[in-house]
């Protein structure tokens, strides 16, 4: 059997660190790895309703009035949806989007709720 070659990702991994070592860079980083987790997660929910209700991505987007391969991108891609296009993504599958805020010292975590 072949061996598989393997990327040499060191350049990549140096460059990372010396932009990181910047304190502007790593707070705009952090603030962008953290919205891009949050719209995964909200995609990956939405995406997780879908299959058990036994909708095809093409019945979604005829249902929200999109074209089948935009939906299809919107679950397969690293993209930014709109939020229009979510909410009505999440009302065909029978979810709502919610803005909850972060459990703090002075919040009783047991109020915060997840997206649905």
């Amino acid at each position: 059997m072949a061996e598989i070659p393997t990327t040499d990702t060191s350049h990549y991994q140096r460059r990372r660190a010396r932009e990181l070592a910047d304190a502007e860079f790593r707070e705009e980083y952090e603030r962008a790895r953290v919205e891009i987790a949050q719209v995964d997660t909200i995609m990956r929910q939405l995406d997780a309703r879908r299959e058990a209700s036994g909708m095809s991505k093409a019945d979604l987007a005829r249902l929200i009035g999109k074209n089948p391969s935009t939906v299809r991108r919107l679950f397969t891609a690293e993209v930014n949806p709109e939020l229009k296009t979510i909410v009505a993504m999440a009302s065909v599958l029978g979810a709502r989007i919610e803005i909850v805020g972060e459990p703090s010292a002075n919040t009783d975590s047991s109020t915060s709720r997840s997206v649905a």
